[in-house]
């Protein structure tokens, strides 16, 4: 192995190993340095495995509902240790098949622990035996993502005050569990968890539930975990957690006064953190604020040579984000001259069931901007594919500019939606109008048909509703 390269990429996440691959491409020598699994917490711990557990969540749902669909079957149980082994698989697999393009693009895999030195000119890489060695790089690039945010009144012991990481592989399915947070890890799990039987309590610092995303999507999905028997308390906080007996006892402060829940297990879902512990920082010089990387336009920082990507700079904590700036990285420290990103096009998917996604202007946002908008919303419920698929919950809604027929949103909630999301994204990076929306024609019968529909609502011109 070489000890010198053109890139060196710390951090094998969605942003480095994407990183890592395009510099390649593009002729750099490179290399990875990797502490733990290749492919780093979304391949290995995090969008991945998720998706496998929501899949055999959803397949039960289906098979409690098969005679919705004409379908007699027996008595089902979840096997919960089959289900966690399937996740595993499937995360072990991906991360094979990264180390294989590694292989394929002649990128070095370095193993263990990587930090800034000599100025920002090397990377100090210490492994498992505790050895360090030195390597020269010309450019390196921080990817070193987040972890799950510890709250300082409830610590995590990762027995029965959980994180993410934990969630995902309990021996045994408890037979409660109290959610700390609403973002997307935390209703991905409570969904999950009580598809399979457990009884969940989700408690929400803000007013409502997925917060950041638009309100008339947060009002549905609540009400589409409370028929599902997941009980939510909003503008509320856990105060504490006693886990001196059997179980835990969660005091939670609610707007009608404290009171106590009793579970089995805590899984603490309120955010991530930037891991820039250890890298050298300090040491160099390199800026930060707020617990993020100071970066340009192409993740430059004020360091020569030294860049930042992903997580650990501002902008939206997604694998999608992370993996665009590391193109975007690498193809301007080629010589390339790279649109820098667009951060407010960026599409959220949440897969809790009913999925979210959305892209853009939130109505409220918009309005407080000052856009004069027209707003149009089609029930999956009006949908022909959606009613044949047993899918009919949820809608798409969809926001423009009166003057000029800019798509400034849409958001949807419903099977299916993070598939659909793309066309949103394509058509507000081509400065598509409202009309040339409803003017191209959608297959039929397809869920994709609900987005055309909520734009011909939004001009007084839809058909089926």
């Amino acid at each position: 192995m070489a000890t010198s390269y053109d890139v060196i990429v710390i951090g094998s996440g969605p942003g480095g190993y994407v990183a890592a691959i395009r510099a390649s491409q593009l002729g750099l020598k490179t290399a990875v340095v990797e502490k733990a699994e290749v492919g780093g917490i979304c391949l290995n711990w995090g969008c991945i495995p998720t998706k496998a557990l929501l899949k055999s969540a959803q397949v039960f749902d289906y098979i409690k509902h098969a005679k919705d669909y004409g379908i007699t079957v027996g008595e089902s149980t979840a096997d919960f240790g089959a289900v966690i082994k399937r996740s595993r698989d499937v995360a072990n697999g991906m991360s094979k098949g990264i180390n294989f393009l590694f292989k394929k693009n002649k990128i070095d895999i370095i193993a263990g622990f990587g930090k800034l030195a000599a100025a920002g000119k090397k990377v100090e890489v210490t492994d498992e035996k505790g050895v360090k060695t030195l390597y020269d790089a010309k450019h390196i690039i921080l990817a070193t993502g987040g972890r799950a945010r510890e709250l300082p009144n409830i610590p995590i012991d990762k027995k029965k005050v959980i994180g993410y990481r934990e969630a995902m592989v309990l021996d045994k399915q408890p037979k409660s569990m109290v959610v700390i947070g609403s973002g997307a890890i935390g209703v991905e799990f409570a969904y999950f968890y009580n598809a399979l039987g457990t009884k969940v309590t989700i408690v929400e610092f803000m007013s409502r539930i997925v917060p950041v995303e638009d309100e008339d999507i947060s009002k549905h999905l609540e009400k589409s975990y409370k028929k599902d028997g997941i009980e939510i308390l909003t503008n509320s906080s856990v105060q504490s957690v006693d886990t001196k007996g059997t179980g835990c006892k969660v005091l939670v402060k609610t707007p009608d006064g404290e009171k106590t829940i009793e579970c089995d297990i805590v899984l603490s879902a309120a955010g991530v953190v930037t891991n820039l512990e250890g890298l050298g920082l300090e040491e160099v010089g390199v800026a930060t604020d707020k617990g993020k990387v100071l970066v340009d336009d192409y993740y430059k920082t004020n360091i020569p040579g030294v860049y930042a990507i992903g997580d650990i700079v501002k902008g939206p904590a997604l694998a999608h984000v992370a993996s665009a700036e590391g193109i975007i990285c690498v193809e301007k420290i080629a010589g390339h001259h790279p649109e820098p990103l667009n951060y407010g096009n960026i599409p959220g998917c949440t897969y809790c069931t009913p999925e979210i996604a959305s892209v853009g202007l939130t109505e409220k946002a918009a309005r407080e901007a000052g856009y004069e908008i027209k707003v149009g919303k089609f029930p999956f419920s009006a949908s022909g594919k959606a009613s044949a698929s047993g899918a009919k919950d949820g809608f798409v809604k969809v926001i423009f500019d009166a003057k000029y027929g800019e798509w400034l949103g849409c958001h949807m909630v419903g099977a299916n939606v993070t598939e659909m999301v793309a066309e949103a994204v394509v058509a507000r990076k081509l400065e598509t109008t409202g009309h040339e929306i409803i003017k191209a024609v959608h297959p039929h019968p397809t869920m994709s048909e609900a987005i055309m529909e909520a734009t011909a609502d939004a001009y007084g011109e839809v058909i089926h509703l």
